[in-house]
């Protein structure tokens, strides 16, 4: 991850609870860990963040642990902060802005029944330069699929 760097210590970790807290108080941020349920172990974290209230939509984020991914984990993550958007804070709209080279990402926002809607171009900044960006979005009717699944 681009914010992870060799100096990240446990006060930036500290800032960063602080700051979610916060920011969840405000309804402008909404973070979640994501936590191996047996062994209680941190596997990485997904959030809803840039929430319109006005429009009633949200970014989501999210990211597993190396060595974690690739177990549905994001997939699982992702799909219960989506249910919490449209159920808790009554969101129309749920959108995914992903690296076109990032194809975890990407499976994920497929794998939860987003649609892909497009390109943008220059859309993220990463590592301090302009990238473009693919645009998925996800309503409450996308979770209706068969397909797709709340766990259990």
């Amino acid at each position: 991850m681009v914010w992870f760097r060799p100096d990240y210590s446990i006060e930036h970790s500290r800032a960063f609870l602080n700051k979610s807290a916060a920011d969840w108080k405000r309804g402008e941020r909404y973070t979640f860990a994501i936590v191996d349920s047996v062994e209680g172990t941190f596997l990485g974290s997904v959030g809803l963040f840039l929430v319109s209230k006005e429009h009633r939509f949200a970014n989501i984020g999210y990211w597993v642990r190396t060595g974690k991914s690739g177990h549905g984990i994001g997939s699982a993550a992702t799909l219960l902060a989506a249910i919490f958007g449209f159920n808790v804070l009554g969101l129309n709209r749920i959108e995914f802005v992903v690296p076109p080279g990032n194809r975890a990402s990407l499976r994920v926002a497929e794998k939860v029944g987003a649609k892909r809607e497009g390109s943008l171009r220059r859309r993220i900044m990463l590592g301090g330069k302009a990238q473009d960006a693919v645009l998925y979005s996800l309503i409450v009717e996308d979770l209706a699929s068969e397909s797709v699944r709340p766990p259990s």
